[in-house]
């Protein structure tokens, strides 16, 4: 898992809801579908797909405040 992910998400009820877009590798992609989405012991997890086609796993890790991903 990378940690030099930032994630833009939508919070209504409860941060993160869903990612909204991220940045890998110095690029921005805007997420466009949401997979999938689970709960780990960390935090939350997701499976996007995004701009460009690629699908990468978010997950957000409560206790630090941060994001790693991978593409998949």
């Amino acid at each position: 898992m990378d940690a030099g992910v930032k994630v833009t998400c939508h919070a209504g009820y409860a941060y993160p809801e869903r990612p909204t877009a991220f940045t890998w590798q110095g690029e921005v992609h805007a997420v466009r579908q949401v997979a999938a989405s689970w709960r780990t012991p960390q935090g939350k997890a997701f499976r996007v797909q995004a701009d460009d086609q690629r699908w990468f796993e978010l997950a957000y890790n409560e206790a630090q405040d941060s994001w790693t991903g991978k593409e998949v």
